[in-house]
């Protein structure tokens, strides 16, 4: 089962290929005993192949922005008409549209369900609620102050042994100048 972060990253990805005009984007949530490869495929098309560069550099730019991610790798950059890229839990195929229709990934994974990103964004929110949730009504364990008596007993000896080599030297010290005064006669004419 994907994770809340991969979840999250596929969303940024997905927004990224909104945002540079990407046409039919499409996320394909991947049968887990079919595919151990990924969870999802993120497939889009762009109209030529400087768009699709386009495509990928802002998913590449704004996943590394936002969460310090890079891409494993990524392919066909030079070509631009099918553009690969492997963020491990999700792989963003970007189309030219005469490539994604001669490929047609989505014909080749026909136990792969299609997500809207609606539902996936829901999915999301539903389950950052629930861990939410999670954390609020599980208790903080408590922590234990109360020290054993023995343990107690022999912090009070260390301490005061500290503290009788700390005033031991000015204890003897002011003795000393005491005794030094009486000795001397004062001189009185």
């Amino acid at each position: 089962m994907p994770s809340i972060e991969s979840n999250q990253l596929l969303l940024a990805a997905a927004a990224a290929c909104e945002d540079k005009k990407a046409e039919d984007i499409r996320i394909l949530a991947l049968d887990p005993a079919e595919s151990g490869l990924t969870d999802y495929f993120l497939i889009c098309n762009g109209t030529n192949e400087r768009q699709n560069i386009a495509i990928t550099d802002e998913i590449e730019l704004r996943l590394k922005r936002e969460f310090g991610v890079y891409p494993n790798s990524v392919e066909g950059r030079r070509q631009a008409e099918w553009i690969l890229m492997d963020y491990v839990d999700f792989i963003v195929h970007v189309f030219s549209a005469e490539k994604r229709a001669f490929y047609g990934l989505e014909r080749l994974r026909k136990s792969a369900t299609t997500l809207s990103i609606a539902d996936l964004h829901a999915e999301v929110k539903a389950a950052l609620n629930s861990r939410r949730r999670e954390k609020t009504t599980t208790p903080a364990p408590e922590k234990k102050t109360a020290v054993s008596k023995k343990s107690s007993a022999a912090v009070k000896k260390i301490t005061a042994k500290k503290t009788a080599k700390k005033t031991g030297p000015a204890i003897k010290s002011a003795k000393a100048t005491a005794t030094k005064a009486k000795r001397k006669p004062s001189a009185k004419k």
